[in-house]
């Protein structure tokens, strides 16, 4: 009864952090599309001024409007996956059930891949890292909860480009940080495969991997509940495993194992 209790106060506590969280998001999205607005508009300035414009300078006028441009798509595109996803806090604290809706695994890998690699080289310019990509053709859509096997890979990618930055800072230019990811369909079930090469893990870190806020990160890096939510995602609510091999000094794989729903 008492552990009950202290889940309905999260509960509560999630859903107004969520509510909270929602009103200033609204307002990012808005006057993102809003700045849209106005950059289409200088666009028609300039192109009624063009000849008022050196040829170089129109150019470079151009190419900053088309920047601006792609950054308000950025915003209000991850600016709609953050309102969705404390759109799922409040529902789950509701007590609704999640959704499992046929997904293109594929793209949803894809996207959070890239969208861990640019939040890395978003806090540090000179970080880089080879990514190997591999997947497979004519993979039909798979019923799953997107955002919540977004989360998941999301939370592998930043471990392994976290592990491979940690270590480039040691080894230098000696070392070629490199992650590898693949997705393909086995024996009935999807296997999403993420490996690095950077510190890998020793014994303690293993055994404690999915214990709740355990990590190997600084105070402000890491909370310690990656991992678990990550196991949670897909061993409770999909069914399906997780599983890695980590070598210290050498890198780390993680599996994750997702039945196909008949």
């Amino acid at each position: 009864m008492e552990k009950q209790e202290k889940l309905a106060s999260l509960g509560m506590l999630s859903a107004g952090i969520a509510h909270e969280i929602q009103n200033p998001l609204n307002f990012v999205i808005n006057f993102s599309k809003m700045s849209d607005k106005l950059l289409n508009d200088l666009t028609a300035i300039l192109k009624d001024n063009k000849n008022k414009l050196s040829a170089d300078d129109c150019e470079e006028v151009e190419d900053i409007i088309a920047n601006l441009q792609e950054n308000m798509a950025k915003i209000t595109e991850h600016g709609d996956r953050a309102i969705s996803i404390i759109q799922d806090i409040l529902l789950i604290s509701r007590g609704k059930a999640n959704v499992f809706i046929p997904t293109d695994i594929r793209k949803i890998v894809k996207e959070f891949v890239w969208l861990s690699y640019h939040a890395m080289r978003a806090k540090d310019k000179g970080f880089n890292v080879s990514i190997h990509e591999q997947y497979q053709d004519g993979m039909p859509p798979v019923e799953v909860i997107p955002q919540d096997l977004s989360r998941a890979v999301l939370n592998l990618m930043n471990n392994a480009c976290y592990t491979v930055w940690k270590k480039a800072q040691t080894l230098g230019e000696g070392y070629k940080p490199e992650i590898s990811v693949s997705v393909g369909l086995e024996d009935g079930n999807v296997k999403i495969i993420i490996g690095d090469n950077g510190e890998g893990m020793n014994d303690e870190v293993k055994q404690r991997l999915f214990e709740e806020f355990f990590t190997t990160k600084p105070i402000g890096l890491g909370t310690g509940l990656g991992m678990k939510i990550t196991q949670d995602i897909i061993e409770n609510k999909h069914g399906g495993k997780i599983t890695f091999d980590s070598t210290e000094g050498e890198g780390t794989t993680f599996v994750l194992t997702i039945p196909v729903k008949k």
